[in-house]
């Protein structure tokens, strides 16, 4: 931010910093924007004052030192759709909010319970002051104060999209406020792109079955992505936004650590992919703390799997599996990594219907001659000697921010929306991650069986335990970047 008058106008400051969140464990390169930040102990103290920083949540804002008597710091760079998330917070009859504009347009800064769409509770107009640290105390009244600890969703709203107002506190009217859980932010790191500015549109979920991320240790893995330095184009790399992991078979086992942990032979049989550790009792410790792997890199500690696959009853093992990181969106540069412990699946084990050629979800023949037939029952593809069975599965790319997995395993993510962006209920761009799954077989008439039944019910589990820091260069300079990249993460 800036304390007047320097540095280059605001608006073309906004283009270079708000890209930043470098502040700490603030978000990097495409990310949701969540931060947990302190307030800053050099404000006035006043009863039910709320410092703008003490956020436990935000998108799309940054601090910087207030320039008056007041003291302390104020939240900046705010434009139509960022907005400032409080936990735990007690609400009044009268809510203040001290703020100062240099933009014309002016906007609201509309004040919801829960989320950013939840209940509007009251709606504070913005109007120009005469300049950025030009403070005046706006003023509104909630006919029905909510009573008992709330989520109070500060949102930005405004006419146009430039920076249109700074806030340094709200007073909310009820007992003194003290947000949850803050953490202390980092230094300053490298520039990178435009983080997202979307809010989550429902509250986050709670209960069995969902897995919140220790938004502590993804802050300090975002930070530490934001300061990677990008790794120099050279070589006039293909322009396809492309990591990958090749994979082979570790072993089989009826175990499922995602549907069924602690449940050893609870599952059909899966082949698994990549840690050679993982079984029903598998955690992200212990996905991090074994070294053996059937994937290179060796920094990728996950674990994949997918159901055995068998052929007059034998079962037929992927001689190979490419598990590509990449991105789907036109805008590759709001995509982050996979938090630790992150975990999905695709397809459904449950679906039993038939799979006539050119119905969705094929399996397809790879090489010189593809299909020459299907199998009897019309579910499979017979290959020529020359082409072999194979199976592409794709995951979502975008996440709702807040939970490492959900009760189906699904809910936490999501696609992009019409116009190919990560927004809604899933803001967060991820890598989109496929599975290549090649067979070496060509099949028959008499066609396959997988341990989970027909052709339709193929599905994949991903369970992701990378280095850090191997991970976030490969999104940094592969996805991000654009360029198409091998097995090491180079172009």
């Amino acid at each position: 931010m800036r304390t007047e008058p320097l540095h280059a106008p605001r608006r073309n400051h906004r283009a270079r910093t708000r890209v930043l969140l470098a502040s700490a464990v603030a978000a990097a390169v495409g990310v949701s924007g969540f931060y947990i930040a302190n307030a800053n102990a050099a404000e006035t103290v006043v009863p039910g004052r709320l410092q703008a920083e003490a956020y436990s949540a935000q998108s799309g804002a940054q601090t910087e030192n207030t320039a008056d008597a007041d003291g302390g710091k104020n939240v900046g760079w705010l434009a139509d759709g960022d907005w400032l998330r409080y936990d735990n917070v007690q609400i009044g009859a009268t809510v203040q909010a001290r703020i100062a504009s240099d933009n014309t347009a002016g906007g609201t800064i509309e004040l919801h319970t829960g989320t950013a769409t939840g209940t509007l509770l009251a709606t504070i107009p913005v109007a120009k002051t005469g300049g950025w640290q030009k403070w005046v105390t706006a003023t509104a009244t909630i006919k029905q104060p909510p009573t008992g600890s709330q989520t109070l969703v500060a949102v930005m709203k405004s006419p146009q999209k430039s920076d249109f107002v700074n806030v340094n506190w709200f007073t909310l009217g009820g007992p003194s406020t003290t947000p949850s859980t803050p953490a202390t932010p980092a230094t300053p790191a490298t520039p990178a792109t435009t983080a997202p500015t979307a809010a989550p549109t429902t509250a986050p979920t709670t209960g069995a079955g969902w897995v919140d991320v220790d938004q502590a240790k993804w802050a300090t893995q975002l930070a530490e992505f934001n300061a990677m330095a990008f790794r120099p184009i050279t070589n006039n790399p293909v322009r396809v936004a492309e990591s990958n992991a090749s994979c082979t078979v570790s072993h089989a086992k009826t175990d499922d650590p995602i549907v069924f942990p602690n449940l050893p032979g609870a599952s059909h049989m899966h082949s698994f992919l990549g840690n050679d550790s993982t079984d029903a009792a598998t955690t992200t410790e212990t996905l991090l703390a074994n070294t053996g792997s059937s994937c290179k890199p060796l920094d990728d500690h996950s674990a994949y799997w997918i159901p055995t696959l068998y052929e007059n009853g034998q079962a037929i093992e992927p001689h190979g599996v490419t598990v590509y990181y990449g991105s789907r969106l036109p805008d590759t540069t709001k995509t982050v990594p996979f938090p630790q412990g992150f975990r999905m699946i695709v397809g459904d084990a449950k679906r039993q219907i038939d799979t006539p050629k050119g119905a969705p979800g094929q399996f397809w023949c790879a090489g010189a001659g593809g299909e020459i037939g299907r199998s009897a029952d019309g579910n499979w593809p017979v290959c020529a000697k020359t082409a072999e069975l194979t199976f592409q599965l794709t995951f979502p790319d975008c996440w709702d921010g807040v939970h490492l997995d959900s009760p189906d395993h699904k809910s936490h993510v999501g696609g992009a929306d019409g116009d190919g962006k990560c927004s809604g209920k899933y803001p967060v761009a991820i890598p989109s991650l496929s599975f290549v799954i090649g067979y070496p077989t060509s099949g028959s008439a008499a066609g396959f069986k997988l341990a989970s039944g027909n052709a339709s019910s193929m599905h994949g589990d991903a369970f992701f335990a990378w280095d850090n820091a191997a991970l976030g260069h490969r999104v940094k300079d592969c996805i991000v970047q654009k360029a198409k990249c091998n097995t090491a993460g180079t172009f």
